[in-house]
């Protein structure tokens, strides 16, 4: 009886005093993947890394296709072919795919180190961004990941806008 008459009126203080609180509380969401999708600073850098990849990229669809035409002339005349020129068809051609594969990887991990660097560069820009809204805007809480988001609370539109200016 005696905790009853403790505990209800603390609990009732606490759940008053948690809403309150939850009341001045201002939280925004920003949607990080949209925004390195979408913001004119990542789309300006996609354009940048596929400038710079496109000589390599040419190459390697060059390769390819050698590959293809040499694999479809081995499969066309490779049993009219001599056997001495036939193994060495097949030498130029595993050569070819090695080369092939090497260049490939090559590639995805260059492609993906640069990025990774410009990708950082704009979280880096939008990380500032966003802290500079939070100042101005007094917001409590920004939250980059949300089961559930309310429009009202997205700034994602205004960390774009201030990133694009930049």
């Amino acid at each position: 009886m005696m905790f009853k008459q403790f505990v209800l009126p603390l609990a009732a203080a606490l759940a008053f005093s948690a809403s309150a609180l939850a009341a001045d509380t201002k939280i925004g969401f920003v949607n990080t993947e949209r925004l390195l999708r979408e913001a004119p600073l990542s789309v300006t850098a996609q354009k940048k890394l596929e400038k710079e990849f496109a000589a390599r990229d040419q190459e390697l669809r060059k390769l390819a296709k050698q590959a293809r035409d040499l694999q479809a002339q081995l499969d066309k005349d490779g049993v009219t072919m001599s056997d001495s020129e036939r193994k060495a068809k097949e030498r130029d051609l595993g050569n070819l795919n090695r080369d092939l594969q090497r260049q490939g990887r090559e590639f995805r991990e260059d492609l993906n180190l640069r990025r990774n660097e410009e990708l950082g560069q704009i979280q880096e820009r939008a990380r500032k961004v966003i802290q500079d809204i939070a100042r101005a805007e007094k917001y409590d809480l920004i939250v980059e990941q949300a089961v559930f988001v309310d429009p009202k609370s997205d700034i994602t539109d205004r960390v774009m806008k201030a990133l694009g200016g930049k």
